[in-house]
Order: structure tokens, then sequence, then C-alpha cells
């Protein structure tokens, strides 16, 4: 019998990586600590070091997801102007790139979130993006390019549409250019919406 090493160079950077490789080819109950600690080549034992549950891969696995969309919406906001025109229309389109390309990264990120058991970092991630773009509408209405009103319902038709806009691409019934177009329709339709 081979035993394998229990030592490996990042062990919780490649657990997470073969993890999201799992999730986005075979789904969240496909996921095995046993079967990803075989796939880096060490011991059954060592994932317990980073990760007691394979929930709390999954847990982990989402927070990697919150970081990393947090950072493509950042600077998509870097990139724009000051108009909220602008702006929202970077977000949206960055946002809408990210759950493209991590479909299934995404759908875990926020089946999570609402667990009542979900890690307060999990929270405070949510928190922290549902904050990004509750400034951006703040600052529209600073500048008077937004409408007045309570900010947490002036974000919810945003998330609702580009929610719906992911689900019908994940659905496979539309070409790219379909969803190109129905994001740059949608986009101008929330503006409208959002005026003084």
């Amino acid at each position: 019998m081979k035993i394998r090493p229990y030592h490996h160079g990042d062990l919780r950077a490649t657990l997470l990586t073969l993890a999201e490789d799992t999730l986005r080819g075979r789904g969240a109950a496909e996921l095995s600590l046993r079967e990803l600690a075989r796939e880096a080549g060490v011991s059954p034992a060592a994932p317990s070091r980073h990760f007691k549950t394979k929930q709390a891969l999954l847990d982990a696995l989402a927070m990697e997801g919150f970081d990393r969309l947090d950072e493509v919406m950042t600077a998509a906001l870097h990139e724009a102007g000051d108009a909220f025109t602008d702006r929202l229309d970077r977000l949206a389109r960055a946002y809408m790139s990210f759950s493209v390309d991590n479909a299934a990264l995404l759908e875990l990120m926020y089946s999570r979130k609402h667990d009542p058991d979900a890690a307060e970092e999990l929270v405070a991630a949510t928190r922290r993006l549902t904050g990004l773009v509750n400034r951006v509408i703040e600052d529209g209405q600073r500048r008077g390019e937004v409408r007045p009103g309570d900010v947490d319902l002036l974000v919810l038709p945003l998330a609702a549409a580009l929610q719906g806009l992911t689900a019908l691409l994940q659905s496979g019934g539309f070409s790219t250019t379909q969803i190109e177009q129905g994001l740059t329709e949608t986009i101008a339709f929330i503006q409208r919406g959002y005026a003084p």
C-alpha cells in the first residue's frame, strides 16, 4: 500500500481550486474531501487541517467567490466615469460577466448566504457587496442623478433584473448576443427607473 504524503505546498489553495473544478463540472453534491485529497496527491486526512468538514470547504469556496466578485465590481467602478449611468452600466456588466464565467460558484454563494447557520464572514461578505451597490445609488442621489428613496428598496429592481438575466443565460435558451442586447436594454430600463 502506497502512503501519500501529508504535506503539500499550499494545500488549502489547491483544495479550493480542485473543489471549484468539481463544483463547475459535477456540482456540490459530488464534492468529497477524500476525493479532493486523492486528486491533490495527499493523504485522506490532510484536508482536515484546513477544512474540518465538506461544509467548511464549501463556505470557504463561497467566501472566495464573494471576494473575487467584490474585486471585479470594484475594478469596474474604478474604470467608470463619475456619471451614475456609466457607473451602473459598468457595475451591471461586471456582475453579468462574473456570473457567466462562474455560474456554479455564484449559485453556491447565494445558496449559503441565507442559511441560518451561515458563517458570519459569509453574511459580512454579502453585506459588503450590497454596500458597494448601495453606495453607487446613494452617490447618484447626492448628485441628483437618482430619484430620492430608500436605497435598500431602490437596489431591489437592479438585483432582480441581473439575477433574472443570469437565470435566462444559464437556461441555455438564449445566445450570447441576445443576452448582451438584453443586458443593454435592461440597464437602460433601470436607469430610466432611477431617474429623478
